[in-house]
């Protein structure tokens, strides 16, 4: 559909693209990527023919982009750039007529007048913004305005629509309407949309494909878990970041790690933690711990409520490497249970490893898995050395299990 071969260029003295070369399918999201400065919006105003690059070419179905005339391209493409700083005294739904004067035919400018009354009622329902059609531009808010922009681009039913930053200025509620609304019409029409996304996260959920820029240059170019990678993103964005799957969706997620929750941290989770009192078994963290456990809960707390109803004789706790290991175990002593609690920072991979470390080591030493566990982290400091980690896991189990064991022979 649309084909960048090789182009380069930017504004006069200042060279922002340099040699950039992907594809865009038909019927796709595609997305623009990359920090301010990396050469986005100079891309898109290329792909727009707003300004033309120096060297390479953009080809348009096979055809050169040069080639068209202006009308001829608004019937093809249409764009919605990130800002609009004129506000004339049109209304709602003058501005989104505006967007039919591609179709417009003849001296006189002739239309399909119930053609163009459909598309314009339906790209203004399609983005919330039929209800107002009659008020003033200059009345609006800067999000209701940006609907408003969005609906003059759809209505001119174009086969590509360009969108810088298509959310901005938009509530959340906003957002997901308009990019559900943009992902069916691709679907269902074969629309093609280029856009810039700000939010990487955003981007993930509803592109096809991205393209992540990084100096105006192509960095990675692929579906979003190809290109969407820590490694990258840390790269490109000078920052660091974990990336995690969305819990109900298989695409990629970006967190940000505020540098004061990776920062070395004195307080430890040791036998100074350990609260003994009326036969209750409770740990107080010095702070917030990442916690998986046994019965499927996920999340975080800083209070531990190990065990109930529990003589001196019924547990053992104690360091060893990175972990704080509790096992206790009821009056007959037929069941083991363990609560771990690591001094540093854990992966959800890391903590998968260690759940599957901790039934490997009971397989071992007892035959069986049964019993309780909880493992929390930190997650401050240095990440956990896995190998480390079970070591440590192994080292302290057995010596807690001999110690029952040994005491349940006397």
């Amino acid at each position: 559909m649309l084909k960048i071969d090789h182009i380069s260029g930017g504004y006069p003295g200042h060279q922002v693209l340099a040699d950039l070369s992907f594809a865009v399918e038909k019927g796709e999201i595609f997305g623009i990527l990359g920090p301010n400065g990396s050469g986005k919006t100079t891309l898109l105003r290329m792909i727009s023919g707003l300004l033309h690059p120096k060297e390479g070419e953009i080809l348009l179905q096979d055809r050169s982009l040069k080639s068209f005339t202006a009308k001829e391209l608004a019937k093809k493409m249409a764009v919605l750039p990130q800002i609009h700083s004129e506000v004339f005294a049109y209304t709602v739904r003058e501005t989104v007529s505006l967007g039919r004067y591609a179709h417009q035919k003849g001296l006189f400018h002739a239309t399909d007048r119930k053609e163009d009354k459909r598309m314009i009622e339906e790209a203004m329902k399609a983005t919330g913004v039929y209800s107002f059609q009659h008020k003033l531009l200059q009345s609006l808010s800067g999000g209701e305005r940006q609907r408003v922009f969005l609906a003059q681009a759809l209505a001119q039913n174009p086969e590509i629509l360009l969108l810088d930053e298509p959310t901005n200025h938009l509530d959340l509620a906003f957002q997901k309407e308009l990019l559900d609304q943009l992902k069916k019409w691709v679907i269902e029409r074969g629309l093609t949309v280029l856009s810039i996304f700000h939010d990487l996260n955003i981007a993930s959920l509803y592109c096809d494909r991205v393209l992540l820029m990084d100096k105006g240059n192509v960095h990675a170019v692929g579906n979003v878990e190809e290109v969407i990678q820590k490694t990258s993103v840390q790269k490109v964005y000078q920052t660091e970041v974990e990336v995690q799957t969305h819990p109900i969706i298989p695409k990629p997620q970006i967190v940000l790690l505020p540098n004061e929750w990776r920062s070395e941290n004195d307080a430890l989770i040791n036998e100074k933690c350990v609260q003994y009192k009326e036969n209750t078994l409770c740990i107080q963290a010095p702070g917030s711990l990442k916690v998986m456990d046994s019965d499927g809960r996920i999340g975080w707390e800083s209070q531990f409520k190990v065990a109930e109803s529990l003589s001196s004789q019924d547990f053992q706790c104690g360091t060893y490497g990175n972990s704080f290991i509790i096992t206790w175990t009821d009056s007959g002593k037929q069941l083991f249970h363990h609560s771990i609690f690591i001094n540093g920072f854990l992966s959800d991979e890391g903590y998968i490893r260690a759940v599957l470390a901790l039934s490997e080591i009971k397989t071992l030493l007892l035959g069986k898995i049964e019993g309780k566990f909880s493992i929390a982290a930190l997650q401050n400091g240095q990440s956990v050395d896995p190998s480390e980690l079970r070591a440590s896991l192994q080292e302290g189990i057995k010596q807690q299990l001999d110690y029952f064991l040994h005491f349940d022979s006397l």
